[in-house]
């Protein structure tokens, strides 16, 4: 018996995939969403999300199941032992089955995206990667739908990065490479930058549009201006450092009084969850300039604009 298929389902698997106006659209939303302005309980009514996450979450497992179940969806959370796969199964036999129960999934994994990206070309499920080891898509949407909010307007935008070149700064580059005049200054410790094909690509991208990315390793290259500092978690979920005198190369890359006072109109911006002493320092993050849990709070408004974008 033949299966016919109604919706085409949409992905996110990386922000590379998304054009500009895609981007733009789901941030738009995130906004119209945060200001109230969307009636809920509609757009996902008598759908079901399943939420994996194999590695520990707070914010964005938290959000997306809140907004899946606002938007009038049901929801299956599976933890890192619930399936099948701890006892051989292959992930891809696991996502096809998955695939005939279910009308979305959020999956966090530490891996590589491959998986994702091979069984992302099936149309019956939408799959949202809410992180692997190479990029967080999500976060760079929630991050822009907070700037926006912030600013009014993306363009024009000056932002220092100070931090390891993991996934959420891989994020960030692809996402803000699809907007105008943008100047994105990342400062990571030496061996620890950004994986230079995914820079490279991003400021190519970037450079269509004045948009202009650039990496440091040391902060003497600090730039004169800028609107917003952001940095992330020095042990990224899933991660481990090698070296065992990393610490001493990450320490002055740190966001210190004495850093933030170069940028006094400056935000500051964090993914969370933070290490107070090791990234920043407790006086910044918890700071007049922080906006750091308004930007968590905005992940439950870019998490029902990603859905809704997915599987409505």
């Amino acid at each position: 018996m033949s299966i016919t298929l109604v919706n085409k389902r949409k992905h996110i698997i990386s922000l590379a995939d998304l054009s500009a106006q895609e981007t733009l659209e789901i941030i738009n939303r995130g906004i119209e969403y945060a200001n109230g302005a969307v009636e809920l309980g509609h757009q996902l009514k008598g759908q079901v999300v399943g939420i994996y996450f194999t590695k520990t979450s707070t914010r964005t497992r938290t959000s997306f199941t809140t907004a899946a179940l606002r938007l009038g969806a049901q929801v299956i959370s599976y933890g890192p032992n619930d399936l099948q796969v701890n006892t051989g199964e292959t992930m891809n036999d696991t996502l096809q089955v998955l695939s005939r129960m279910l009308d979305g999934l959020v999956i966090r994994t530490a891996g590589s995206p491959d998986v994702l990206k091979t069984f992302a070309k099936q149309e019956r499920m939408s799959i949202v990667n809410a992180m692997t080891q190479d990029e967080h898509p999500t976060q760079a949407l929630a991050d822009l739908t907070t700037m926006k909010r912030y600013f009014g307007e993306l363009a024009g935008l000056h932002i220092v990065y100070s931090g390891e070149g993991n996934n959420t700064a891989t994020a960030l580059a692809l996402a803000l490479a699809k907007f105008p005049n943008i100047h994105l200054s990342f400062f990571t410790p030496p061996g620890y930058g950004l994986n230079l094909k995914i820079l490279s690509y991003a400021q190519q991208e970037g450079q269509k549009r004045n948009t202009f990315i650039k990496e440091f390793h040391d902060l003497k290259f600090l730039p004169s201006n800028a609107d917003i500092i952001y940095t992330t978690r020095w042990q990224t979920t899933g991660t481990r450092k090698t070296d065992p005198n990393w610490r001493s190369i990450f320490e002055p890359f740190a966001v210190t009084d004495q850093l933030l006072s170069k940028y006094p109109k400056a935000i500051f911006m964090h993914d969370l969850p933070a290490h107070r002493g090791d990234e920043v320092e407790a006086s910044v993050i918890d700071g007049a300039q922080s906006i750091v849990f308004e930007q968590a709070e905005n992940k439950a408004y870019s998490g029902k604009a990603i859905l809704e974008w997915c599987m409505e």
